[in-house]
C-alpha cells in the first residue's frame, strides 16, 4: 500500500472496498487485521453500536458486549438529534459531536449530511471559533498531528507516525490568525478538524483519506502563554528563517510522504504568511489558500448570482471593499479575473472599478510607497480619504463587500449612504464570527427600508421586514472547498490555477434558482449541499482536464455522474 500504487486512480479508490462496494455487499471489518468483539466497539470506523445485526454480533463475537436492542442507523440519529436539541450551549453541542465522531464516524457523518443546516454552525463557525479559544480545557484525545518546533529535523518520521497512508486532502493552520479571533496558537486545531468533517460530510471526501495538521511555532497570545491548560509551546512566535525552514521541511515531507497530489489546504495563516505560502509553494506542490481563494470562488459566486437581481454584467458594477487583507484582496483579484475572461479587457483596466479601504483609509496612489506588496495593484487615483462612510459618497459603489475582521463598521450612515445610491444595494458583512460581522442581517435590511440584498460570512436568521420575510444568504466557504477539493482529487489535478476557482464560483452561482431569487437568496439552500458540491466537482475538474493538468486519465465521460460516484456514503456497511 506505500509508494505510488493508491495514486494511480486519481486518488479516489478506496484500499478497503468500504465505497466501492455496493451498499448492500458485506464487507470485512479491517484494521490491522479483522476487528472483533470489544476492539470492534472500540474502532470508530467500524462500530455501529446498537445497530449491530443478530448475525454480526454472533460472527464478531458481540453477544452480551450490547444489549438485546438492535437499533437501525435512523432511529440511532433521531435520538442523537433529540440529544443534541437539549443543550443550551452551543459548546456543548460542539463537544457532543466531536464524542460522536471519536465514538462513531459513519453516525457522526450521518447526521452532518442529513442536518447540515442546523449543525453547520456547530462544527464550523461560529462555534467552533469558541471550541479553539477554550481548546486546552476541551482537550480529550489528538485528532489530527501536531507538528511543533520540537520536530524540525523529524518531520518526516513524524508523518509516518499517523495511521492512514492514503492522505488525499492535508487542512493545515499556524493557529497565528482563526476566524477573527487572533492568534490561538496550538489550539488553531479546531479549524483543520472542522474544516475537514465538512469535506466528508459536504464533498464526499473519505475521512481516512483526510490529514488536520497544526504547526506549532509558538504564541504571542499572553493569555494562553500563561494558562495552565495551553496545550502549545510556551514561546512567543517564531519569525524569519527559523519559520520559513519550518514550513520547507513540512512542505518537502508531505510531498515525499503522500506524493505530488495531495491537496494541501492552508488555513488561517496571518496575512503576510498566507501570502507568501501561497506564491512560494504554488508552483511545485498542489496548494490552495481557502482565506485567499476560498473566499473568493464563494462571494464571485454569489456576485454572479445577484446580477440576475441587480441586472447588467460584472463589469457595469463598481465594488468596495472594507478590509485590504486576504479575503479582500483574494476576493478583488478573482472578480477582476472574471471581468477579464467576460470582456476580455486587461486585468489591470478591471481593477480601477474595485477599491478597498484599510485602517487607514481608501488605497490610493499617495499611499503607494508605505502600502504592503499585496495592497499595491489596488491604489488608484483619488484623492485621500479617511472614513468608510466618505469613501461609500465619494466612489459610489453598487456592492460593498465587508473582509474587516472587525464587528459593527457597516453603520447606519453607511448603509443608508448605499442605499441612496443604490435601488438594490448589495451588502456583504464576511467577517466571521457572527460577532464580528460588519452587520447584521437587521440592520441591512432595516437601515435600507428592506431593499438592501444581504449575505454574511456566518449564519444569521430570517428577518421580517414590512410584512416581507427576508432570508440573508450565506457566503460560506463550506460551498466551494468539498467540491473544490473533489474535483482535484477525481481529475488527479497535480497544481491549482485561477481558472478552477473561476469554475467553482460560476458553478454555484448556476445553482441558485428563481425560487432562491424570490426570497432574496443569491446561494442555494445547504440542504442541498452533495448535490451542489458534485456539480462543482464536475466543473472543476472538466478544467483541470482542459488545463493539461489532471492525471486521472482517460476522463470520465460524465463527470457529474463520476463525482458523485465517488463520494463517501455514511450509511452503515453489513459486515460478514
Amino acid at each position: 500500500m506505500d509508494g505510488g500504487d493508491y495514486s494511480v486512480a486519481g486518488g479516489v479508490e478506496d484500499v478497503y472496498g468500504e465505497d466501492a462496494a455496493s451498499m448492500d455487499q458485506p464487507v470485512t471489518p479491517w484494521t490491522v487485521s479483522v476487528a472483533s468483539g470489544y476492539s470492534l466497539m472500540r474502532d470508530p470506523r467500524h462500530n455501529k453500536g446498537l445497530a449491530f445485526t443478530e448475525k454480526e454480533r454472533d460472527a464478531h463475537y458481540l453477544r452480551g458486549l450490547l444489549p438485546p436492542v438492535v437499533l437501525t442507523q435512523e432511529l440511532q440519529e433521531k435520538k442523537l438529534m433529540h440529544n443534541l436539541r437539549q443543550y443550551q450551549v452551543p459548546l456543548q453541542r460542539y463537544m457532543a459531536l466531536m464524542d460522536l465522531q471519536e465514538r462513531n464516524e459513519r453516525l457522526f457523518y450521518k447526521l452532518l449530511v442529513d442536518n447540515v443546516e442546523e449543525l453547520l454552525p456547530v462544527v464550523y463557525t461560529p462555534t467552533v471559533g469558541e471550541a479553539c479559544q477554550k481548546y486546552g480545557s476541551i482537550f480529550r484525545r489528538p485528532q489530527g498531528l501536531y507538528v511543533s518546533l520540537k520536530e524540525k529535523g523529524k518531520i518526516l518520521e513524524v508523518l509516518k507516525n499517523w495511521p492512514q497512508r492514503s492522505v488525499q486532502v492535508i487542512v493545515v493552520t499556524d493557529g497565528e490568525r482563526i476566524l477573527g479571533l487572533g492568534d490561538l496558537g496550538c489550539q488553531g486545531m479546531g479549524i483543520p478538524v472542522g474544516k475537514l468533517s465538512l469535506y466528508t460530510a459536504l464533498g464526499g471526501v473519505r475521512p481516512s483519506a483526510c490529514l488536520p495538521i497544526t504547526i506549532d511555532v509558538g504564541t504571542n497570545n499572553e493569555k494562553l502563554l500563561n494558562d495552565e491548560f495551553y496545550i502549545g509551546l510556551r514561546q512567543r512566535r517564531a519569525t524569519g528563517q527559523e519559520y520559513a525552514e519550518l514550513l520547507h521541511e513540512f512542505m518537502s515531507a508531505v510531498k515525499q510522504n503522500y506524493g505530488e497530489k495531495v491537496l494541501i489546504q492552508f488555513e488561517d495563516f496571518a496575512n503576510h504568511n498566507a501570502f507568501e505560502l501561497l506564491a512560494r509553494y504554488s508552483s511545485s506542490h498542489l496548494v490552495f489558500n481557502d482565506d485567499i481563494q476560498g473566499t473568493a470562488s464563494v462571494v464571485l459566486a454569489g456576485l454572479l448570482a445577484a446580477l440576475r437581481l441587480l441586472g447588467g454584467t460584472l463589469a457595469d458594477h463598481r465594488f468596495l471593499f472594507l478590509g485590504a487583507g486576504e479575503a479582500g484582496t483574494g476576493i478583488a483579484e478573482l472578480i477582476a479575473l472574471e471581468m477579464s475572461k467576460q470582456t476580455g479587457n486587461p486585468i489591470e483596466e478591471n481593477r480601477k472599478k474595485i477599491w478597498l479601504v484599510d485602517s487607514r483609509g481608501l488605497i490610493v496612489d499617495s499611499r503607494k510607497e508605505s502600502l504592503q506588496h499585496f495592497k499595491k495593484p489596488w491604489a488608484h487615483e483619488h484623492e485621500p480619504v479617511k472614513e468608510l462612510v466618505d469613501a461609500v459618497k465619494a466612489i459610489k459603489p453598487t456592492v460593498l463587500i465587508g473582509t474587516s475582521g472587525v464587528g459593527k463598521q457597516f453603520t447606519k450612515e453607511v448603509v443608508e449612504a448605499m442605499a441612496a445610491l443604490n435601488e438594490k444595494p448589495l451588502i456583504m458583512a464576511l467577517s466571521n464570527p457572527t460577532s464580528q460581522a460588519e452587520c447584521t442581517a437587521e440592520e441591512a435590511y432595516t437601515w435600507s427600508e428592506g431593499r438592501a440584498i444581504f449575505a454574511s460570512g456566518s449564519p444569521f436568521d430570517p428577518f421580517e421586514y414590512d410584512g416581507k420575510v427576508f432570508v440573508p444568504g450565506q457566503a460560506n466557504n463550506a460551498y466551494i472547498f468539498p467540491g473544490f477539493g473533489l474535483g482535484v482529487i477525481i481529475s488527479g489535478a497535480i497544481r491549482v490555477h485561477d481558472d478552477m476557482l473561476l469554475a467553482a464560483s460560476e458553478a454555484l452561482a448556476l445553482q441558485v434558482t428563481e425560487e432562491h431569487y424570490e426570497k432574496g437568496l443569491i446561494y442555494p439552500p445547504f440542504s442541498d449541499i452533495r448535490k451542489i458540491s458534485a456539480n462543482i466537482a464536475a466543473k472543476v475538474a472538466a478544467k483541470a482536464y482542459e488545463l493539461g493538468l489532471a492525471s486521472h486519465l482517460p476522463q470520465p465521460k460524465d463527470l457529474v455522474k463520476y463525482a458523485e460516484s465517488c463520494m463517501y456514503s455514511p450509511k452503515y456497511r453489513t459486515y460478514r
